[in-house]
């Protein structure tokens, strides 16, 4: 059972030793971590640009709010991308740097917009680098791949030490609230990606 349990660890935690690249690509969501992070990545230099993805739930229609940090992030944020800029322009990042994207509400529809525009703002990503929640990384990389075909995708995930959210390749199976998550990724890698996706892969 621990192997089985490190099997499934090593398939939805990816992470990557971050390298310069093109673009950094905060994933859209709701906690301000991500695009701290993608912040921080930038200021050291492993790129010229952040994309801030992620438009409005696709469950409520609307952007919810910060999950996190609310006394730092408490503008009054249309959608995750609006978030993100902010929490990227407080942690340093120049409007110049970031490029925008306000139309996903879920994982296919980041790596599908993202790709479509870096291509309409001409941005060389022949590498990039996706910041998102450590359980996310596997579905997020997935994607990626499945739109940006002949890139190199590095996955850097952000480290989110709040609450429950505390969710990492070696705490996850110790709580209810883990399991649930990392196996309902296990589940949407499996129930989300489809033949077209296989397809862009074998391009």
């Amino acid at each position: 059972m621990r192997d089985l349990v490190k099997e499934i660890g090593d398939f939805i935690f990816v992470e990557d030793e971050p390298q310069r690249c093109d673009v950094i690509v905060a994933v859209g969501g709701s906690f301000p971590q991500i695009a701290e992070k993608a912040a921080e990545l930038y200021k050291i230099g492993f790129a010229d640009y952040i994309l801030a993805g992620g438009g409005v739930s696709v469950k409520t229609g609307v952007f919810a709010g910060a999950k996190d940090k609310k006394n730092i992030y408490c503008g009054d944020y249309r959608t995750e991308c609006d978030f993100y800029a902010d929490v990227l322009k407080k942690n340093g990042v120049p409007e110049t740097a970031i490029v925008r994207e306000d139309k996903s509400g879920h994982t296919r529809a980041n790596a599908e917009f993202a790709a479509a525009v870096i291509k309409e703002r001409d941005i060389s990503a022949e590498k990039i680098i996706l910041v998102c929640k450590r359980f996310h990384a596997r579905r997020c990389l997935m994607f990626f791949r499945s739109y940006f075909p002949g890139t190199e995708i590095l996955v850097v995930p952000a480290d989110i030490e709040t609450g429950d959210w505390n969710i990492t390749k070696d705490n996850w199976y110790a709580s209810s609230y883990g399991i649930k998550r990392v196996m309902g990724e296990l589940a949407r890698c499996g129930d989300q990606f489809t033949e077209t996706d296989i397809n862009n892969y074998m391009r």
